[in-house]
Protein backbone atom coordinates (compact mmCIF):
# COMPACT_ATOMS: atom_id res chain seq x y z
CA UNK A 1 0.00 0.00 0.00
CA UNK A 2 1.42 3.04 -0.84
CA UNK A 3 2.36 6.01 1.30
CA UNK A 4 -0.49 8.39 -0.02
CA UNK A 5 -2.91 5.73 0.92
CA UNK A 6 -2.30 4.92 4.07
CA UNK A 7 -2.58 8.38 4.94
CA UNK A 8 -5.68 9.10 2.93
CA UNK A 9 -7.14 6.03 5.59
CA UNK A 10 -5.65 7.66 8.42
CA UNK A 11 -7.12 11.10 8.03
CA UNK A 12 -10.38 10.10 7.22
CA UNK A 13 -10.46 7.56 9.99
CA UNK A 14 -9.38 10.20 12.22
CA UNK A 15 -12.38 12.73 10.48
CA UNK A 16 -15.08 9.90 10.70
CA UNK A 17 -14.79 9.63 14.37
CA UNK A 18 -14.69 13.25 15.27
CA UNK A 19 -17.73 14.34 12.40
CA UNK A 20 -19.49 11.14 14.51
CA UNK A 21 -18.59 12.85 18.20
CA UNK A 22 -19.50 16.25 17.15
CA UNK A 23 -22.96 15.88 15.49
CA UNK A 24 -25.12 16.63 18.26
CA UNK A 25 -23.03 19.39 19.02
CA UNK A 26 -22.94 20.83 15.43
CA UNK A 27 -26.61 20.40 15.61
CA UNK A 28 -27.52 22.74 18.28
CA UNK A 29 -25.78 25.45 15.92
CA UNK A 30 -26.86 24.39 12.36
CA UNK A 31 -29.89 22.46 10.58
CA UNK A 32 -29.19 18.50 10.02
CA UNK A 33 -29.13 18.67 6.10
CA UNK A 34 -26.54 21.47 6.22
CA UNK A 35 -24.34 19.38 8.61
CA UNK A 36 -24.76 16.37 6.72
CA UNK A 37 -24.23 18.17 3.32
CA UNK A 38 -20.98 19.81 4.78
CA UNK A 39 -19.52 16.66 6.54
CA UNK A 40 -20.06 14.89 2.62
CA UNK A 41 -18.71 17.55 0.81
CA UNK A 42 -15.75 17.53 3.20
CA UNK A 43 -15.13 13.46 2.89
CA UNK A 44 -15.08 13.71 -1.10
CA UNK A 45 -13.01 16.53 -1.04
CA UNK A 46 -10.25 15.32 0.35
CA UNK A 47 -10.74 11.77 -0.98
CA UNK A 48 -10.57 12.90 -4.56
CA UNK A 49 -7.26 15.33 -3.22
CA UNK A 50 -5.49 12.40 -1.99
CA UNK A 51 -6.45 10.32 -5.32
CA UNK A 52 -6.02 13.37 -8.13
CA UNK A 53 -2.43 13.65 -9.45
CA UNK A 54 -2.69 17.46 -9.78
CA UNK A 55 -4.69 20.46 -8.77
CA UNK A 56 -6.87 20.97 -11.82
CA UNK A 57 -7.91 17.01 -11.85
CA UNK A 58 -9.71 18.50 -8.11
CA UNK A 59 -10.97 20.83 -9.77
CA UNK A 60 -12.86 18.62 -12.65
CA UNK A 61 -14.93 17.74 -9.22
CA UNK A 62 -14.64 20.20 -6.94
CA UNK A 63 -15.98 23.24 -8.84
CA UNK A 64 -19.65 21.30 -9.69
CA UNK A 65 -19.55 20.17 -5.86
CA UNK A 66 -18.94 23.59 -4.39
CA UNK A 67 -21.14 25.66 -6.81
CA UNK A 68 -23.89 23.14 -6.13
CA UNK A 69 -23.55 22.72 -2.51
CA UNK A 70 -22.55 26.31 -1.79
CA UNK A 71 -26.11 27.38 -3.13
CA UNK A 72 -27.76 24.56 -1.16
CA UNK A 73 -26.35 25.57 2.62
CA UNK A 74 -28.73 27.99 4.37
CA UNK A 75 -25.00 29.61 5.63
CA UNK A 76 -22.35 29.99 2.82
CA UNK A 77 -20.32 31.55 5.25
CA UNK A 78 -20.36 28.29 7.79
CA UNK A 79 -19.86 26.37 4.48
CA UNK A 80 -17.06 27.97 3.67
CA UNK A 81 -15.42 27.84 6.52
CA UNK A 82 -15.84 24.15 7.33
CA UNK A 83 -13.75 23.92 4.40
CA UNK A 84 -11.41 26.86 4.14
CA UNK A 85 -8.60 23.91 5.43
CA UNK A 86 -10.14 21.15 4.04
CA UNK A 87 -6.54 20.80 1.76
CA UNK A 88 -3.23 22.84 1.87
CA UNK A 89 -3.17 26.15 0.21
CA UNK A 90 -1.08 25.04 -2.40
CA UNK A 91 -0.29 27.16 -5.06
CA UNK A 92 -0.29 26.14 -8.47
CA UNK A 93 0.39 28.06 -11.96
CA UNK A 94 -2.72 28.19 -14.17
CA UNK A 95 -2.09 26.77 -17.54
CA UNK A 96 -1.99 29.33 -20.60
CA UNK A 97 -2.22 26.45 -23.24
CA UNK A 98 1.36 28.25 -25.01
CA UNK A 99 0.00 31.17 -25.81
CA UNK A 100 2.62 32.89 -24.90
CA UNK A 101 1.41 34.81 -21.97
CA UNK A 102 3.01 35.43 -18.73
CA UNK A 103 1.81 33.24 -15.58
CA UNK A 104 -1.43 34.84 -14.79
CA UNK A 105 -1.32 34.38 -11.01
CA UNK A 106 -1.22 31.35 -8.60
CA UNK A 107 -4.50 29.37 -8.19
CA UNK A 108 -5.31 27.57 -4.74
CA UNK A 109 -8.24 25.86 -2.70
CA UNK A 110 -8.74 29.53 -1.33
CA UNK A 111 -9.55 31.01 -4.23
CA UNK A 112 -11.85 27.87 -5.47
CA UNK A 113 -13.31 28.77 -2.75
CA UNK A 114 -14.01 32.38 -3.21
CA UNK A 115 -15.00 31.93 -6.71
CA UNK A 116 -17.04 28.82 -6.41
CA UNK A 117 -18.71 29.59 -2.74
CA UNK A 118 -18.15 33.57 -1.83
CA UNK A 119 -18.88 34.99 -5.14
CA UNK A 120 -22.20 33.35 -5.67
CA UNK A 121 -23.19 34.46 -2.16
CA UNK A 122 -22.45 37.41 -3.05
CA UNK A 123 -24.09 37.76 -6.10
CA UNK A 124 -27.46 36.72 -4.63
CA UNK A 125 -27.27 39.94 -2.29
CA UNK A 126 -27.99 41.98 -4.89
CA UNK A 127 -32.13 40.70 -4.08
CA UNK A 128 -31.40 39.13 -0.58
CA UNK A 129 -34.22 37.61 1.40
CA UNK A 130 -33.68 38.84 4.63
CA UNK A 131 -33.89 42.67 4.11
CA UNK A 132 -31.18 43.06 6.71
CA UNK A 133 -28.57 41.71 4.69
CA UNK A 134 -28.90 44.84 2.26
CA UNK A 135 -26.88 47.60 3.20
CA UNK A 136 -24.89 50.25 1.61
CA UNK A 137 -20.99 50.74 2.61
CA UNK A 138 -19.93 52.08 6.18
CA UNK A 139 -16.43 53.34 7.79
CA UNK A 140 -15.22 49.28 7.37
CA UNK A 141 -15.87 48.84 3.68
CA UNK A 142 -14.03 52.19 3.09
CA UNK A 143 -10.97 51.46 5.17
CA UNK A 144 -10.25 48.06 3.17
CA UNK A 145 -10.94 49.37 -0.37
CA UNK A 146 -8.73 52.23 0.80
CA UNK A 147 -5.96 49.63 1.69
CA UNK A 148 -6.54 47.60 -1.01
CA UNK A 149 -5.80 50.98 -3.57
CA UNK A 150 -2.69 51.49 -1.72
CA UNK A 151 -1.23 47.98 -2.37
CA UNK A 152 -2.38 48.31 -5.68
CA UNK A 153 -0.43 51.17 -6.20
CA UNK A 154 2.55 50.28 -4.31
CA UNK A 155 4.02 47.75 -6.15
CA UNK A 156 6.14 45.10 -3.84
CA UNK A 157 8.53 43.21 -6.15
CA UNK A 158 8.23 39.24 -4.90
CA UNK A 159 11.05 38.04 -3.17
CA UNK A 160 12.41 35.89 -5.75
CA UNK A 161 15.84 37.12 -6.33
CA UNK A 162 14.82 38.34 -9.86
CA UNK A 163 14.20 41.77 -11.13
CA UNK A 164 10.15 42.24 -11.94
CA UNK A 165 8.89 45.65 -13.02
CA UNK A 166 5.31 46.88 -12.82
CA UNK A 167 2.77 47.07 -15.73
CA UNK A 168 -0.66 48.27 -16.10
CA UNK A 169 -1.74 44.64 -16.90
CA UNK A 170 0.33 43.71 -13.41
CA UNK A 171 -1.58 46.61 -11.07
CA UNK A 172 -5.15 44.99 -12.80
CA UNK A 173 -4.01 41.91 -11.26
CA UNK A 174 -3.24 42.74 -8.01
CA UNK A 175 -6.47 45.12 -7.95
CA UNK A 176 -8.71 41.28 -9.14
CA UNK A 177 -6.73 39.08 -6.25
CA UNK A 178 -7.16 42.32 -3.76
CA UNK A 179 -11.01 41.94 -4.28
CA UNK A 180 -11.27 38.14 -4.57
CA UNK A 181 -9.13 37.35 -1.93
CA UNK A 182 -10.05 39.78 0.88
CA UNK A 183 -12.80 42.12 0.05
CA UNK A 184 -14.92 39.59 -1.42
CA UNK A 185 -14.84 37.64 1.55
CA UNK A 186 -15.09 40.35 3.99
CA UNK A 187 -18.16 41.89 2.22
CA UNK A 188 -19.98 38.22 2.05
CA UNK A 189 -18.77 37.61 5.98
CA UNK A 190 -20.11 41.21 6.75
CA UNK A 191 -23.57 40.94 4.98
CA UNK A 192 -24.95 37.09 4.96
CA UNK A 193 -24.30 36.99 9.08
CA UNK A 194 -27.50 38.29 9.73
CA UNK A 195 -28.51 37.48 13.15
CA UNK A 196 -27.04 35.58 15.79
CA UNK A 197 -28.04 31.78 14.89
CA UNK A 198 -26.04 32.53 11.78
CA UNK A 199 -23.28 33.88 13.17
CA UNK A 200 -23.33 30.93 16.06
CA UNK A 201 -22.91 28.72 13.21
CA UNK A 202 -20.48 29.84 11.47
CA UNK A 203 -18.55 29.65 14.33
CA UNK A 204 -19.39 25.75 14.77
CA UNK A 205 -18.42 25.45 11.67
CA UNK A 206 -15.32 26.42 11.95
CA UNK A 207 -14.71 24.72 15.21
CA UNK A 208 -15.84 21.64 13.66
CA UNK A 209 -13.38 21.75 10.62
CA UNK A 210 -10.28 22.93 13.39
CA UNK A 211 -11.60 19.62 15.49
CA UNK A 212 -10.85 17.66 12.69
CA UNK A 213 -7.15 18.74 12.17
CA UNK A 214 -5.97 18.68 15.97
CA UNK A 215 -6.37 14.72 16.11
CA UNK A 216 -4.52 14.95 12.69
CA UNK A 217 -1.91 17.21 14.30
CA UNK A 218 -1.07 15.00 17.34
CA UNK A 219 -1.02 12.14 15.31
CA UNK A 220 1.66 13.80 13.03
CA UNK A 221 3.85 14.74 15.70
CA UNK A 222 3.62 11.56 17.73
CA UNK A 223 4.16 9.47 14.88
CA UNK A 224 6.52 12.13 12.74
CA UNK A 225 4.42 11.61 9.68
CA UNK A 226 2.86 14.81 7.71
CA UNK A 227 -0.08 13.35 6.67
CA UNK A 228 -0.51 16.06 3.59
CA UNK A 229 2.82 16.01 2.58
CA UNK A 230 2.64 13.92 -0.64
CA UNK A 231 -0.38 15.45 -1.66
CA UNK A 232 1.17 18.77 -1.46
CA UNK A 233 4.70 16.97 -3.27
CA UNK A 234 1.99 15.41 -5.79
CA UNK A 235 0.67 18.54 -6.72
CA UNK A 236 4.19 20.39 -7.32
CA UNK A 237 4.52 22.60 -3.78
CA UNK A 238 7.00 24.66 -3.57
CA UNK A 239 9.33 23.72 -0.58
CA UNK A 240 6.64 20.55 -0.01
CA UNK A 241 7.47 17.77 2.11
CA UNK A 242 9.41 20.12 4.05
CA UNK A 243 9.42 18.82 7.86
CA UNK A 244 9.96 21.32 10.84
CA UNK A 245 11.03 19.82 13.97
CA UNK A 246 11.96 21.55 17.86
CA UNK A 247 14.44 19.43 18.98
CA UNK A 248 13.29 15.83 18.19
CA UNK A 249 9.48 16.81 18.32
CA UNK A 250 8.16 17.07 14.86
CA UNK A 251 6.32 20.40 14.50
CA UNK A 252 2.36 19.55 13.18
CA UNK A 253 1.00 21.06 10.05
CA UNK A 254 -2.30 18.70 9.22
CA UNK A 255 -4.03 20.44 5.92
CA UNK A 256 -2.80 24.08 6.74
CA UNK A 257 1.20 25.69 5.08
CA UNK A 258 2.61 25.81 8.67
CA UNK A 259 2.90 24.85 12.06
CA UNK A 260 2.00 28.77 13.11
CA UNK A 261 -0.87 28.93 10.60
CA UNK A 262 -2.20 25.62 12.05
CA UNK A 263 -1.75 27.04 15.67
CA UNK A 264 -3.38 30.31 15.01
CA UNK A 265 -6.58 28.08 13.66
CA UNK A 266 -6.46 26.40 16.64
CA UNK A 267 -6.31 29.35 19.12
CA UNK A 268 -9.27 30.88 16.80
CA UNK A 269 -11.22 28.09 17.43
CA UNK A 270 -11.07 27.81 20.71
CA UNK A 271 -11.72 31.71 20.70
CA UNK A 272 -14.84 30.39 19.23
CA UNK A 273 -15.71 27.53 21.69
CA UNK A 274 -15.23 29.89 25.22
CA UNK A 275 -19.07 30.77 23.62
CA UNK A 276 -20.68 27.62 21.95
CA UNK A 277 -19.57 26.10 25.52
CA UNK A 278 -22.19 27.76 27.04
CA UNK A 279 -25.11 26.01 24.64
CA UNK A 280 -23.76 22.21 25.49
CA UNK A 281 -24.90 20.48 29.03
CA UNK A 282 -22.38 17.79 28.03
CA UNK A 283 -19.74 17.92 30.49
CA UNK A 284 -17.17 15.61 28.42
CA UNK A 285 -17.57 18.08 25.65
CA UNK A 286 -17.09 21.19 27.68
CA UNK A 287 -13.88 19.77 28.96
CA UNK A 288 -12.99 17.52 25.48
CA UNK A 289 -13.35 19.83 23.46
CA UNK A 290 -10.37 22.48 24.57
CA UNK A 291 -8.09 19.67 25.44
CA UNK A 292 -8.48 18.49 21.93
CA UNK A 293 -7.91 22.13 20.39
CA UNK A 294 -4.98 22.46 23.13
CA UNK A 295 -3.56 19.32 22.26
CA UNK A 296 -3.03 20.28 18.58
CA UNK A 297 -1.81 23.50 19.71
CA UNK A 298 0.94 21.87 21.75
CA UNK A 299 2.05 19.63 18.46
CA UNK A 300 1.97 22.66 16.30
CA UNK A 301 5.13 23.73 18.59
CA UNK A 302 4.40 27.12 18.06
CA UNK A 303 4.79 29.97 20.68
CA UNK A 304 3.08 32.69 19.27
CA UNK A 305 -0.26 30.55 18.80
CA UNK A 306 0.19 29.30 22.84
CA UNK A 307 0.29 32.90 23.71
CA UNK A 308 -2.71 33.99 21.52
CA UNK A 309 -4.91 31.17 22.94
CA UNK A 310 -3.87 32.24 26.48
CA UNK A 311 -4.92 36.00 26.24
CA UNK A 312 -8.14 35.00 24.09
CA UNK A 313 -9.16 32.91 27.36
CA UNK A 314 -8.09 35.41 29.68
CA UNK A 315 -9.48 38.34 27.99
CA UNK A 316 -13.19 36.62 27.24
CA UNK A 317 -12.69 35.64 31.36
CA UNK A 318 -11.92 39.37 32.14
CA UNK A 319 -14.63 40.95 29.42
CA UNK A 320 -17.86 38.41 29.57
CA UNK A 321 -20.53 39.36 31.87
CA UNK A 322 -20.01 37.98 36.09
CA UNK A 323 -16.48 38.97 34.82
CA UNK A 324 -14.74 38.93 38.26
CA UNK A 325 -16.23 35.42 39.15
CA UNK A 326 -14.82 34.21 35.43
CA UNK A 327 -12.08 35.83 35.42
CA UNK A 328 -10.71 34.20 39.05
CA UNK A 329 -11.74 30.92 37.49
CA UNK A 330 -9.97 31.56 34.29
CA UNK A 331 -6.82 32.15 36.96
CA UNK A 332 -7.58 29.62 39.00
CA UNK A 333 -7.86 26.46 35.20
CA UNK A 334 -4.95 28.30 33.74
CA UNK A 335 -2.67 27.96 37.22
CA UNK A 336 -4.41 24.08 37.45
CA UNK A 337 -3.17 23.32 33.64
CA UNK A 338 0.62 25.06 33.91
CA UNK A 339 1.09 22.97 37.18
CA UNK A 340 -0.23 19.34 35.50
CA UNK A 341 1.58 20.32 32.26
CA UNK A 342 4.58 20.94 33.99
CA UNK A 343 4.41 17.82 36.11
CA UNK A 344 4.08 16.09 32.55
CA UNK A 345 6.17 14.43 30.39
CA UNK A 346 4.70 17.47 27.99
CA UNK A 347 6.33 19.89 30.75
CA UNK A 348 10.16 20.04 30.02
CA UNK A 349 9.50 20.07 26.23
CA UNK A 350 7.01 23.08 26.60
CA UNK A 351 9.80 24.70 28.77
CA UNK A 352 11.85 24.59 26.70
CA UNK A 353 11.17 27.03 23.69
CA UNK A 354 9.64 29.15 26.53
CA UNK A 355 12.13 32.30 27.57
CA UNK A 356 10.09 33.26 30.53
CA UNK A 357 10.76 29.53 31.83
CA UNK A 358 14.14 29.91 31.14
CA UNK A 359 13.87 27.44 27.98
CA UNK A 360 16.83 28.35 25.24
CA UNK A 361 15.65 25.87 22.17
CA UNK A 362 14.76 28.11 19.23
CA UNK A 363 16.34 31.10 20.87
CA UNK A 364 17.99 31.76 17.46
CA UNK A 365 14.48 32.70 15.93
CA UNK A 366 13.94 35.26 18.97
CA UNK A 367 16.93 37.09 18.09
CA UNK A 368 16.68 36.89 14.26
CA UNK A 369 13.03 38.61 15.22
CA UNK A 370 14.45 40.92 17.18
CA UNK A 371 17.44 41.53 14.59
CA UNK A 372 14.53 41.94 11.57
CA UNK A 373 12.62 44.51 13.58
CA UNK A 374 15.62 46.52 14.46
CA UNK A 375 16.62 46.64 10.84
CA UNK A 376 12.75 47.12 9.42
CA UNK A 377 12.62 50.35 11.70
CA UNK A 378 15.58 51.73 10.76
CA UNK A 379 14.05 51.55 6.84
CA UNK A 380 10.69 52.73 8.02
CA UNK A 381 12.20 55.89 9.26
CA UNK A 382 13.70 56.42 5.52
CA UNK A 383 10.92 56.41 4.11
CA UNK A 384 7.75 56.52 7.04
CA UNK A 385 4.59 57.60 4.38
CA UNK A 386 4.39 54.71 2.05
CA UNK A 387 6.86 52.69 2.88
CA UNK A 388 9.95 51.27 0.78
CA UNK A 389 9.06 48.60 -1.86
CA UNK A 390 12.62 47.44 -2.89
CA UNK A 391 12.94 46.97 0.69
CA UNK A 392 13.92 42.67 0.24
CA UNK A 393 16.99 44.40 -1.61
CA UNK A 394 18.02 45.97 1.51
CA UNK A 395 17.96 43.20 3.62
CA UNK A 396 19.84 40.47 1.88
CA UNK A 397 22.24 39.41 4.95
CA UNK A 398 19.09 38.63 6.87
CA UNK A 399 18.52 35.70 4.09
CA UNK A 400 18.31 32.69 5.86
CA UNK A 401 19.17 29.04 5.44
CA UNK A 402 15.67 28.56 3.60
CA UNK A 403 16.82 30.69 1.40
CA UNK A 404 14.21 33.63 2.31
CA UNK A 405 13.79 36.97 4.22
CA UNK A 406 11.33 35.28 6.85
CA UNK A 407 9.16 39.10 7.67
CA UNK A 408 7.83 37.16 10.43
CA UNK A 409 6.22 40.33 12.23
CA UNK A 410 2.85 41.26 10.27
CA UNK A 411 2.92 45.27 11.56
CA UNK A 412 6.65 45.31 10.46
CA UNK A 413 5.85 43.83 6.57
CA UNK A 414 3.36 46.45 6.62
CA UNK A 415 4.75 49.40 7.67
CA UNK A 416 7.98 48.33 5.54
CA UNK A 417 6.49 47.86 2.49
CA UNK A 418 3.18 50.45 3.04
CA UNK A 419 4.37 52.84 5.80
CA UNK A 420 2.35 54.07 8.34
CA UNK A 421 0.18 55.04 6.17
CA UNK A 422 -0.65 51.43 5.02
CA UNK A 423 -0.27 50.47 8.83
CA UNK A 424 -2.66 53.08 10.00
CA UNK A 425 -5.18 51.75 7.51
CA UNK A 426 -4.76 47.77 8.18
CA UNK A 427 -4.63 48.62 12.04
CA UNK A 428 -8.24 50.74 11.84
CA UNK A 429 -9.82 48.50 9.60
CA UNK A 430 -9.78 45.62 12.67
CA UNK A 431 -9.70 48.19 15.89
CA UNK A 432 -12.57 49.58 14.43
CA UNK A 433 -14.36 46.37 14.25
CA UNK A 434 -13.56 45.31 17.48
CA UNK A 435 -14.52 48.42 18.95
CA UNK A 436 -17.39 48.00 17.51
CA UNK A 437 -18.12 44.83 18.92
CA UNK A 438 -17.05 45.42 21.93
CA UNK A 439 -19.35 48.28 22.31
CA UNK A 440 -22.26 45.99 21.09
CA UNK A 441 -22.00 43.93 23.45
CA UNK A 442 -22.00 46.07 25.81
CA UNK A 443 -25.63 47.58 24.62
CA UNK A 444 -28.85 47.91 26.87
CA UNK A 445 -30.78 45.69 25.01
CA UNK A 446 -28.30 42.77 24.89
CA UNK A 447 -28.47 40.20 27.21
CA UNK A 448 -26.02 37.68 28.64
CA UNK A 449 -25.78 35.25 25.72
CA UNK A 450 -25.36 37.94 23.10
CA UNK A 451 -22.73 39.79 25.55
CA UNK A 452 -21.21 36.34 26.09
CA UNK A 453 -21.10 36.22 22.12
CA UNK A 454 -19.63 39.53 21.32
CA UNK A 455 -16.83 38.73 23.44
CA UNK A 456 -15.76 35.53 22.03
CA UNK A 457 -15.21 37.84 18.93
CA UNK A 458 -13.43 40.70 20.85
CA UNK A 459 -11.13 38.33 22.75
CA UNK A 460 -10.37 36.30 19.16
CA UNK A 461 -9.72 40.08 17.63
CA UNK A 462 -7.03 40.74 20.51
CA UNK A 463 -5.55 37.32 20.20
CA UNK A 464 -5.18 38.00 16.66
CA UNK A 465 -3.03 41.30 17.47
CA UNK A 466 -0.98 39.32 19.24
CA UNK A 467 -0.33 36.44 17.01
CA UNK A 468 0.20 38.65 13.54
CA UNK A 469 3.60 40.17 15.67
CA UNK A 470 4.76 36.98 15.46
CA UNK A 471 4.05 35.51 11.82
CA UNK A 472 4.01 36.40 8.38
CA UNK A 473 0.74 37.52 7.00
CA UNK A 474 -0.02 34.45 5.37
CA UNK A 475 -2.90 31.79 4.31
CA UNK A 476 -5.37 30.95 7.41
CA UNK A 477 -3.68 34.26 9.23
CA UNK A 478 -5.33 36.37 6.22
CA UNK A 479 -8.29 34.58 5.57
CA UNK A 480 -10.00 34.72 9.32
CA UNK A 481 -8.09 37.77 9.90
CA UNK A 482 -11.07 39.41 7.58
CA UNK A 483 -13.60 36.77 8.51
CA UNK A 484 -13.37 38.23 12.15
CA UNK A 485 -13.65 41.66 11.40
CA UNK A 486 -16.96 40.77 9.10
CA UNK A 487 -18.33 39.29 12.03
CA UNK A 488 -17.27 41.85 14.27
CA UNK A 489 -19.20 44.31 11.71
CA UNK A 490 -22.24 42.46 11.61
CA UNK A 491 -22.53 41.21 15.14
CA UNK A 492 -22.03 44.81 16.05
CA UNK A 493 -25.14 45.80 14.07
CA UNK A 494 -27.41 43.70 15.40
CA UNK A 495 -27.01 45.97 18.65
CA UNK A 496 -28.47 48.87 16.59
CA UNK A 497 -31.60 47.15 15.24
CA UNK A 498 -34.71 48.34 16.00
CA UNK A 499 -36.16 45.10 16.61
CA UNK A 500 -35.80 42.58 19.67
CA UNK A 501 -32.42 40.70 19.70
CA UNK A 502 -32.87 37.13 19.33
CA UNK A 503 -31.96 34.81 21.67
CA UNK A 504 -30.80 30.81 21.91
CA UNK A 505 -32.76 28.46 23.18
CA UNK A 506 -30.14 25.04 23.87
CA UNK A 507 -33.20 23.27 24.73
CA UNK A 508 -35.40 24.20 21.67
CA UNK A 509 -35.40 22.23 18.58
CA UNK A 510 -33.39 23.84 15.64
CA UNK A 511 -35.26 26.05 13.69
CA UNK A 512 -36.72 27.62 16.76
CA UNK A 513 -35.82 30.60 18.25
CA UNK A 514 -36.92 32.94 21.37
CA UNK A 515 -36.70 36.95 21.30
CA UNK A 516 -36.25 38.80 24.31
CA UNK A 517 -38.52 42.06 25.16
Amino acid sequence: MSETSKALIVVVAIAALIFRLAKPIALKFSAESDFVRRRNVWFTLTVVAFLTQNFWEFCVVAVPLLVWAGRKDTNPVAFYLILLQVIPGIDVAIPTGGLGINDLFPFNMYRLLALCVLLPAAWRLRHPEDPSQSRGWDALDFLLLAYGVLQVALFVPPDLRVIYHDSFTSGLRRAFLYLVDIYLLYFVVSRTCSNRKVIADAQASFCLSCAVMAPIAIFETLRHWLLYSTLAVRWGAVGANFYLFRDTSLRAQASTDHPLVLGYLLAIAFGFWLYLAGHTKSVLARIGVPLLLWGGLIAAYSRGPWLGAAVIYLAFAVLSPRSLRKAANALVVAAVTVILVGVSPLGSRIAKVLPLMGGTLGSGSIVYRQELAERSWELVKQSPWFGDQNAYSKLQDLRQGQGIIDLVNTYASVALFYGLVGLSLFLAFITLALFRAYRAANAPNADQDFRSLGMSLVASILGTLVMIATCSFISGYVKLFYVLGGLAASYSRLASCSTPVERYDSHAPMGKRAELP
